[in-house]
């Protein structure tokens, strides 16, 4: 049976698939999996050029991807995001009742893990990858990346 840092940085590598993916579309590089029970229901990632959308964030993908679920489902899932999550996606997380937020690191942006920390557990997996691929972004594109959180 896999370690649970093994397979935390499993559904990681499929968060930064998603996030790799965007990139591709021409859209912003962050990436996020729904787990629950050691299976990804849902996947997305940040789609905000690709649908003219004001709210498609890739946690806000990813939740719409796994479509409805029952309160008692979300309460045994995991999500996993390659970035810290913004404020509307921490409010999605809080509502649905998700307990833990697995990120990929959040020296690029940093949510509102001092609110969200008193509601959910937060494991911040500071992944090498994680950062490189959002600093490459932001410089390539500064003004798409200030748009996307808001300044």
């Amino acid at each position: 049976m896999p370690s649970q840092k093994s397979a935390r940085l499993k559904f990681l590598s499929e968060a930064i698939k998603e996030a790799r993916k965007g990139l591709r579309e021409g859209g912003i590089p962050i990436g996020s999996v729904l787990v629950k029970g050691g299976k990804i229901i849902g996947r997305g990632h940040n789609r905000r050029v690709q649908k003219k959308s004001a709210i498609l964030h890739a946690e806000m993908d990813c939740l719409e991807n796994a479509g409805r679920l029952k309160a008692a489902d979300y309460a045994k899932c995991e999500i996993y995001s390659t970035l810290s999550p913004c404020p509307m996606c921490t409010g999605a997380i809080l509502l649905y009742k998700i307990p833990t937020v697995v990120i990929g690191e959040n020296t690029t942006f940093k949510g509102p893990e001092r609110y969200s920390k008193k509601f959910l557990k937060l494991i911040n997996l500071d992944s090498a990858e994680c950062k490189k691929l959002m600093r490459d972004f932001i410089k390539a594109s500064p003004e798409l990346w200030n748009e996307d959180i808001g300044e």
